[in-house]
């Protein structure tokens, strides 16, 4: 026979076919299974045309999960020793998972139908992943079609994905309604292909829009407007939902800015109508804790509440930005992001320097990106530039890299560096460019312990990218490559990308991590993770803040200012008939309970009593702690959430109830204290010499910023006038049982969720 001779399709060596007796037995062997092997070379009937590995194949794996991160993709060896690449990002490593480990078991060329890869998914061999693909389905068929044609790779002559459409990409579906969408996958080859079955789904609010796998949508009852993500190999698309309530808006609130503009416009579009505008009192309590952290005093009710100009409360907010409360309160928020934490005792100095750095620039309302700027490209010690405590946190450039994106730009690129991020164009290229602006770095040790002195060491700035070895250069997210001087410290490049009025991320994130500070929920939710297949609820309201910040110069007041002055943010928390359902359009306030600190805060200022911190003077508040250390010495601040600040993510905050909370108020030891501390407002009112109608009137004004209704200046005079014992029965002085009345009042006054929420 000819060298190289094909026989039956199988192309056979000739060292091989050699029909002596004295040749091994073994090489017969073999030339038998390679004859027996020979039809899976033919044309599968069932698929006239060749399947692609990086086409077909991963999709239908992608699509079933098995390459998902809780299955044959987790981290290290995947799953019972079958390793996928996330999401089928690395085609060459999955073939050759599949194909040439595990002696080749995975895939049997001989019968396709007994390979492992079928056996397993469909279920007839036990699998711990449990049936993915039914044996005969679309999926499974296509899979034993690869393989009867011979399992091959294709990777360098299937043509690429290049853009991915749905049908429709905007819709407008009512309550209660369905819509199946149509996917197609435009090929670099010109090829278009409907891709509809192989897609994944996903909507970016489950409670208000399910999807099936074969790409129906599926709306709730909730109204608003959802975005239903679709995912085909490397590219996603979306399709925005608009589900209108319907119902007649005949009456708007005067719009006193464009936010009023676009938020009554977009609830007009789903038939929402707003509630009123909140009373003054109201207002009053609401302002004071979001700007300042702090319930209004008494003297500051009563001037409001008198206080006949009309424009009050755009004057109380100006009035509240020039506080030190606004300064102390903002620095809480920002030091917990920035990582201000306290490991040893001997981070205290550079956390104070730290903290009354973020302070003094926001009390004199530096523009956000020059604040920015001085932390990103900050050199020297601590002790003569505190920003550069934030380098003894964040170390490491993946770590610096993966911060600042987080915070400042609002893009999450963790998942990038190991592979493509599954919901988003970034790249690990993309990851290590962002990366290579912190690799000129230099630190030298000083006197401190743990303190370095952080300067900028000469060199061309590029990082490895750990997969493929090579060295990548600086670039913002997506943008070219820089080619920066030796001498010229990169991270002053990276400020300057951040800080160009062009750049699509940094004012957008800003303005929506401020929105949420204000309403709850952010227009993107969550806050930090701006993406394309993640839209804002009102894309509108969104680049109109973000416009207004750029040309206010990022002034950060400017923000506050314009979110607080309009009557968005000062409807009434109390829904109509209509909007009750409604989450994300802001057609009433959305009640929030306070944080941690302003709670402790509004106790003490309620009670009179005062909190006593470490290190710190007298009276010093709780929002202006600056570092987490304070949280190991107060059960109030770890039940009621302070965050560790281990975490540039808002959610590491707690801000739901929790019966542990609840407990707390009601029978902690430091709550009862405050209750009856000396001197305090129980014993002060319970010795005033002036009507019963008048103290109380000072307690509600002291607790909600509002006088007291009918009612409940009714039963609260009842419940002082009772009589009360002491253990034994005995009746108490009235002295001693008038102040134990106000300290019950008192109580249930805090254990309200009046109290307890910004409404």
């Amino acid at each position: 026979m000819p060298a190289g001779r094909a026989l039956s399709g199988v192309l056979l060596m000739p060292q091989l076919f050699d029909p002596r007796p004295s040749y091994p037995r073994r090489w017969l062997t073999l030339l038998l299974t390679l004859l027996l092997a020979a039809p899976i070379f033919a044309a599968d009937p069932e698929s006239p045309r060749p399947v692609s590995f990086v086409n077909d194949v991963v999709p239908v794996l992608t699509k079933a999960g098995c390459n998902a991160g809780a299955c044959h993709a987790k981290a290290g060896m995947g799953q019972n020793g079958f390793q996928l690449s996330l999401l089928g990002f690395e085609p060459q490593e999955d073939f050759e998972h599949l194909v040439k480990e595990s002696r080749g078991r995975r895939v049997f060329a001989a019968s396709p139908e007994q390979s492992l890869l079928l056996l397993k998914a469909s279920g007839r061999l036990p699998h711990g992943g449990g049936v993915r693909l039914e044996q005969g389905s679309e999926g499974y068929v296509l899979l034993r079609s690869w393989i009867s044609q011979g399992a091959t790779f294709d990777q360098a002559t299937a043509p690429r994905p290049v853009s991915l459409t749905v049908q429709p990409a905007r819709q407008t579906i009512p309550v209660k309604g369905e819509q199946q969408l149509k996917v197609t996958a435009r090929y670099a080859d010109g090829r278009m292909r409907d891709v509809t079955a192989l897609a994944l789904y996903e909507a970016n609010d489950r409670a208000m829009a399910e999807t099936t796998e074969s790409g129906r949508v599926k709306i709730s009852d909730i109204p608003g407007n959802v975005a239903v993500m679709v995912r085909y190999q490397a590219l996603a698309a979306v399709c925005n939902v608009a589900i209108p309530l319907g119902a007649p808006v005949a009456q708007l609130p005067p719009a006193r800015n464009f936010i009023d503009q676009l938020v009554f416009a977009n609830l007009k579009l789903l038939g929402i109508p707003p509630s009123p505008v909140c009373d003054d009192a109201t207002f009053l309590r609401r302002v004071s804790l979001d700007l300042a952290g702090r319930l209004p005093t008494v003297a500051e009710a009563e001037a409001f509440l008198a206080s006949k100009i009309p424009t009050k409360r755009d004057q109380l907010v100006d009035a509240l930005l020039t506080t030190p409360d606004y300064a102390d309160f903002f620095a809480n928020k920002w030091t917990a992001l920035l990582k201000n934490k306290r490991d040893a005792a001997s981070d205290i100095t550079a956390n104070f320097a730290f903290h009354s750095w973020v302070r003094d620039s926001l009390l004199a309302n530096k523009p956000y990106d020059r604040l920015v700027r001085e932390l990103l490209a900050a050199t020297g010690t601590i002790e003569g530039n505190p920003p550069v405590a934030w380098y003894k946190r964040v170390k490491q450039p993946t770590e610096q890299l993966e911060d600042v994106a987080q915070l400042f730009l609002g893009v999450r690129m963790q998942c990038a560096q190991c592979h493509h991020h599954p919901f988003e164009r970034w790249s690990q290229h993309d990851y290590y460019s962002m990366s290579a602006f912190f690799s000129q770095i230099g630190r030298k040790p000083t006197a401190t312990a743990g303190e370095d002195v952080i300067f900028h060491k000469r060199g061309v700035a590029q990082t490895e990218n750990k997969k493929t070895k090579l060295p990548v250069k600086p670039a913002g997210l997506g943008d070219p490559t820089l080619d920066i001087p030796p001498d010229e410290d990169p991270r002053l490049r990276l400020a300057d990308w951040m800080g160009n009025k062009a750049n699509p991320f940094f004012a957008k994130a800003l303005v929506n991590r401020y929105w949420k500070h204000f309403f709850k929920r952010g227009l993107i939710e969550p806050e930090d993770d701006i993406r394309d297949t993640n839209p804002p609820s009102n894309p509108e309201l969104l680049d109109a803040l973000a416009k207004h910040f750029v040309e206010s110069g990022f002034d950060l007041k400017a923000v506050v200012r314009v979110i607080t002055q309009s009557a968005t943010y000062q409807l009434s928390a109390t829904p109509n008939q209509h909007n009750g359902v409604d989450r994300q359009n802001f057609s009433h306030f959305y009640p929030r309970r306070m944080q941690a600190e302003v709670l402790l805060d509004s106790i003490d200022q309620l009670t009179g009593a005062k909190t006593d911190f470490a290190d710190l003077p007298a009276g010093t508040r709780a929002i202006a702690l600056p570092d987490n250390s304070y949280n190991r010495g107060s059960a109030f601040l770890k039940v009621f959430g302070r965050p560790e600040g281990a975490s540039v993510c808002e959610c590491e905050r707690a801000s739901s109830a929790s019966l542990a909370q609840s407990l707390h108020l009601m029978n902690a030891a430091d709550v009862k204290a405050k209750l009856a501390t000396s001197g305090g407002r129980a014993e002060r009112l319970a010795k005033a010499d002036k009507p019963e109608a008048a103290k109380l009137r000072e307690l509600y004004l002291a607790a909600f910023a509002r006088e007291p209704q009918s009612h409940e200046q009714a039963v609260a005079e009842e419940y002082l006038a009772r009589p009360r014992e002491d253990a034994e029965g005995k009746p108490l002085p009235p002295a001693q049982a008038r102040r134990l009345a106000y300290e019950d009042l008192l109580w249930a006054l805090i254990n309200t969720k009046e109290f307890l929420y910004n409404h």
